[in-house]
């Protein structure tokens, strides 16, 4: 595991994102302290039941790189938040789909029943709908119905360009996982993406139609109802980001994810879950912070190309 907090390597370095204190200019680079937890994110496995054109984490019906976490391993986790008084106000929970993992009802019981606000990232489609999963969710629902809100993946308000992203049937097949919600009473918002150039105007009022056609109870112009997330190509030229940035950009550090949150997987092979700075680079050997969350409060360097086009630059944040 590499050693977020180590200073030592001040050669300069030849390539960008190849060293934790120097950019390839040899100007200091941008770190981010851990301040309050406020959101434990938990990655339920990669395994999912499509497999989208850019999937931020190439999860797909193959892609078993984050394998399952068990109910137990959670609870270890979440024992610790409460052994070491973190602040922790919500717990998020995202995939790969997170309702194919076969814990995931007893997983969500365990955060709710503990009291935090539960944020569940889904697709809406045929592993939501399974009537054994709708049926313990509406159970959850009974009992801890203001704790718990889902993030239904809409990328883009054309259907056409929304299976683009995610395959045919997508649309319809998300459509009615979402008005199951809807008509159950669950609170849901939306996650939309930018990555065909719309205008933020454009994508609001798209969504704003569809939700209206529809009749979808959401407020597209409202940034939490509908949150926009910015594009990751992993092709284009970025910018690393320097201890100069910040003033010159306007951006202050603390509102970075990684200042906030941290998220827990398993990779396959391993004994354990391990804690990683971030939700975008879960198979990142530099972001792994080790097997705790008393191990997990280092500082990360922003050491890796998503941190400046998702985060700095994007605006991005995965908590609600």
């Amino acid at each position: 595991m590499a050693n977020m907090t180590d200073n030592t390597m001040t050669e300069l370095p030849t390539t960008p994102f190849s060293n934790p204190a120097l950019t390839a200019k040899g100007e200091p680079r941008a770190r981010i302290a851990l301040g309050t937890l406020k959101t434990l994110w938990f990655n339920t496995g990669t395994l999912c039941n499509i497999t989208c054109e850019n999937c931020y984490i190439e999860s797909s019906p193959q892609n078993d790189r984050l394998v399952y976490l068990t109910h137990d391993e959670v609870r270890v986790f979440l024992d610790e938040i409460s052994t070491r008084h973190h602040t922790t106000e919500e717990i998020g929970i995202t995939g790969g789909e997170p309702f194919m993992n076969p814990d995931i009802l007893p997983i969500m019981h365990s955060c709710l029943a503990r009291g935090f606000k539960l944020l569940v990232l889904t697709n809406a489609m045929r592993p939501m709908m399974r009537p054994r999963v709708q049926a313990g969710l509406l159970d959850l629902k009974s009992q801890f119905a203001k704790q718990l809100t889902f993030r239904v993946s809409i990328d883009h308000f054309d259907p056409v360009l929304h299976e683009q992203e995610r395959g045919p049937g997508s649309w319809s097949a998300m459509i009615r996982g979402m008005q199951w919600l809807q008509r159950n009473a669950f609170a849901f918002h939306v996650a939309g993406r930018t990555r065909w150039g719309d205008s933020e105007a454009e994508l609001r009022q798209g969504y704003a139609r569809v939700f209206d056609e529809l009749n979808i109870h959401l407020d597209a112009g409202d940034h939490r109802s509908l949150v926009l997330f910015p594009e990751i190509d992993v092709t284009a030229e970025v910018p690393e980001i320097t201890t100069a940035c910040w003033n010159i950009l306007g951006v202050d550090p603390s509102h970075m994810m990684c200042a906030s949150s941290r998220m827990v997987v398993k990779h396959k092979g391993d004994d354990s879950p391990s804690v990683m700075a971030c939700t975008l680079l879960p198979y990142e050997s530099d972001f792994n912070l080790g097997r705790s969350l008393a191990d997990a409060s280092a500082t990360v360097a922003l050491n890796h190309p998503s941190c400046a086009t998702f985060c700095v630059l994007g605006g991005g944040s995965c908590s609600a």
